[in-house]
C-alpha cells in the first residue's frame, strides 16, 4: 500500500463497521464488557469505576481509524499510545510478521547467537540516528529501555574506574515507564506513592513548565534557562564525581505535551559536558518522526549519549524497544568484558522483522519529511487559529504531529483551574462521546495522531476537539 493523496481514504466506512458486526457474531458487547470486568486487569484505571460502567470494545482499526463493537467509527488523535506512527492496517508490517513467523519465529541472541532481522535492523538504524549511534540494544518496551540505560550508565563509569558515579537525575513530572525503576526516574507523585520501594541514587529537578510554574515576568526563554541551571545546582550538591547521567525527554509527553523554550536544551547539555555527565534522551514518544524529524532531541538542537526507543519503532504493531549508544559509550561497554543484561526476547526476530518493514516505509514512504513540511505545519496551524483566544484555552505547546492544549480558568492571566484534572476527565469524556481520541493529563489535552494523517482528517480532528473544549465550556458556564 502506497502513501495516500489527500482525496483518498483508506477504507469506506461501512467495511470496517460491517467487520465489527461480524466480529459480534460471536459475543455480544455485554458479554465482552462482563468477561472483561471479571478478568482483566487494566493499566493506570480505577478497575471498580471502569467495571461499572463498562470498557469500551474496540475491535477494527484502518488508517487513523478504530471501530468498537456497536460500529461506532473512533478517530484516533494518539496513534494508540503515541505509537502506530504508519497508521493501521498496514499489509506490509503483518506480511513482515507472517513470514519470519514462518522462517525463524523465535531465537535468542544470547550464547554467542543473532539471526538476519535483528543484523537487518541494526544495519538500518545505524543509518536513520544520527551520525555517532552505530550500537542498539534490544528489549521489549520503553520502559525496559530505561532500565537497560540504568545498566549501560552504570556498567560504562565502572570501565572509566570511576565507580563513584551512581546518582542519576531527572525531572518531576517526566515520564520514564512503569517498571520500579523506570517509574522512580520519572518524577510522577502519583505513582511514586504506589511504590515504596523505589530505585536509589535517582534524583529530580523542576520541570520546565511554563504556564504552569512560572512567577512573576520571567520570559519563556529566562524561565527554562533557570530550570536548566537547577542540574547544576543539583549537581554541586550531590558532588560532580558522584553524578552519572541526567535523563530528561526532548518534550514531556505523558507529562502533558511540555516543550520548553529553546534555550533549555543547549544549557543543559552545556551543564552535563561540563561536568563529565552522560546525557539521556528518552525518544520513546519523541522518535521516529513525531516532531518532523526522524528523533525528538534533533529538533531541539542537542546531542545525546544515550537514546531510548519504543512505540514508533514498530509503529506498535508488536512490542520492541531499544537502548542506541554513541559510539563513545558503546566503545567502553564492547571493549571491557560481560555486560551481564538481557531480556528472554530481546532482538526478537518477529519484531525486528516488522521494525525492519516499518521504518522502511517512514523512510521511502518520505512519511517524516511530510510531517516536517507538509501535515505538521498544517495541524499546528489548525489548532492554533482555531484556539486561539478560546475563553478556556490557555496556551497551545508543539510541533510536527504532537500538541498540548492547556485548559485554563483565566488563559490570560495563566490561571489554571483547581480542580483541572476534574476539568480535564469532563473534556476527555466528550472528546471519547464525541468518536474522537484525545487524551487528557490533568488539565491539558493531549493530541498525536498517525504519522500518516492527511489534512481532511487533521481537519476532522481539530473540529471535534472544538466541539469537546466548547462543551466543556458551557458545562463550566463560561463563555
Amino acid at each position: 500500500m502506497s502513501y495516500r493523496s489527500e482525496e483518498v481514504a483508506y477504507v469506506q466506512p461501512a467495511q470496517p463497521a460491517a467487520s465489527a458486526q461480524a466480529a459480534q457474531q460471536q459475543r455480544s458487547t455485554a458479554e465482552y464488557r462482563a468477561l472483561d470486568a471479571a478478568h482483566h486487569i487494566h493499566p493506570f484505571s480505577d478497575m471498580g469505576s471502569l467495571n461499572r460502567s463498562g470498557s469500551r470494545v474496540i475491535v477494527k482499526a484502518q488508517g487513523v481509524y478504530l471501530w468498537d463493537s456497536e460500529g461506532n467509527k473512533v478517530i484516533d488523535g494518539m496513534a494508540g499510545l503515541w505509537c502506530v506512527n504508519v497508521g493501521y492496517g498496514r499489509k506490509e508490517l503483518a506480511d513482515a510478521a507472517y513470514k519470519q513467523m514462518q522462517e525463524l519465529p523465535y531465537y535468542n541472541t544470547f550464547f554467542k547467537t543473532t539471526h538476519p532481522p535483528v543484523i537487518e535492523l541494526s544495519a538500518l538504524l545505524a543509518e536513520l540516528a544520527p551520525e555517532a549511534f552505530n550500537h542498539f540494544f534490544y528489549c521489549n518496551s520503553g520502559s525496559e529501555g530505561n532500565d537497560t540505560v540504568l545498566r549501560i550508565v552504570h556498567q560504562y563509569w565502572a570501565t572509566q574506574g570511576k565507580h563513584s558515579k551512581k546518582f542519576v537525575i531527572s525531572r518531576k513530572n517526566g515520564y520514564h515507564g512503569s517498571t520500579i525503576a523506570g517509574g522512580t526516574l520519572g518524577g510522577m507523585g502519583y505513582m511514586h506513592e504506589q511504590m515504596p520501594s523505589k530505585v536509589e541514587n535517582i534524583v529530580h529537578i523542576d520541570q520546565p513548565y511554563f504556564f504552569g510554574e512560572a512567577q512573576g515576568n520571567l520570559t519563556p526563554e529566562e524561565f527554562a534557562l533557570a530550570r536548566a541551571q537547577q542540574l547544576e545546582a543539583k549537581i554541586l550538591e550531590i558532588g560532580a564525581d558522584n553524578v552519572a547521567a541526567f535523563i530528561g525527554e526532548p518534550f514531556q509527553g505523558a507529562g502533558g505535551v511540555i516543550f520548553p523554550a529553546s534555550t533549555y536544551w543547549p544549557e543543559i547539555q552545556r551543564i552535563c559536558r561540563k561536568y563529565d555527565i552522560l546525557l539521556v534522551a528518552d525518544e520513546v514518544i519523541g522518535g521516529f518522526g513525531r516532531t518532523g524529524e526522524w528523533f525528538a532531541h534533533q529538533h531541539f538542537g542537542f546531542e545525546p549519549d544515550l537514546i531510548t526507543l519504543a512505540k514508533g519503532l514498530t509503529s506498535g504493531y508488536v512490542p520492541m524497544g531499544a537502548v542506541g549508544l554513541h559510539d563513545r559509550v558503546a566503545k567502553a561497554i564492547i571493549e571491557n568484558g560481560d555486560f551481564n543484561h538481557g531480556l528472554t526476547y530481546s532482538g526478537h526476530p518477529v519484531a525486528a522483522a516488522v521494525a525492519v518493514a516499518n521504518l522502511k516505509l517512514l523512510r521511502d514512504e518520505k512519511i517524516v519529511d511530510r510531517v516536517k513540511h507538509d501535515t505538521g505545519p498544517y495541524f499546528q496551524k489548525q489548532l492554533r487559529e482555531t484556539f486561539a483566544n478560546h475563553p478556556i484555552i490557555g496556551e497551545i505547546s508543539g510541533t510536527g504531529l504532537v500538541a498540548g492544549l492547556q485548559l485554563a480558568q483565566d488563559p490570560k492571566a495563566r490561571k489554571r483551574f483547581a480542580n483541572g484534572g476534574d476539568i480535564g476527565t469532563i473534556c476527555r469524556d466528550f472528546c471519547f462521546n464525541g468518536n474522537l481520541i484525545m487524551r487528557a493529563t490533568g488539565d491539558r489535552m493531549l493530541l498525536s495522531p498517525p504519522l500518516v494523517i492527511n489534512k481532511l482528517e487533521i481537519d476532522e480532528i481539530v473540529s471535534k476537539a472544538k466541539k469537546a473544549v466548547d462543551a466543556t465550556a458551557q458545562q463550566l458556564g463560561i463563555s
